[in-house]
């Protein structure tokens, strides 16, 4: 799993910016609070954010499959 690739790599240095695996987890975590504020559920951060890594980890191992 390449957890620490960039997402957005400039051409002549891919070590600045964002992991493709924090630009997942962004992704991800937007699902995870729309769906707490629909379902006027409790939203817990910490939880938010564990679920949406969890998610861009599964992301990350399907595209490498």
């Amino acid at each position: 799993m390449k957890i620490h690739e960039q997402a957005f790599p400039v051409h002549n240095d891919a070590s600045n910016g964002m992991t493709l695996r924090d630009y997942f987890a962004a992704k991800a975590m937007q699902v995870f609070i729309v769906a707490a504020i629909s379902k006027d559920a409790g939203f817990h951060e910490e939880d938010a954010a564990i679920e949406s890594y969890v998610m861009a980890d599964a992301m990350l191992k399907e595209r490498d499959a």
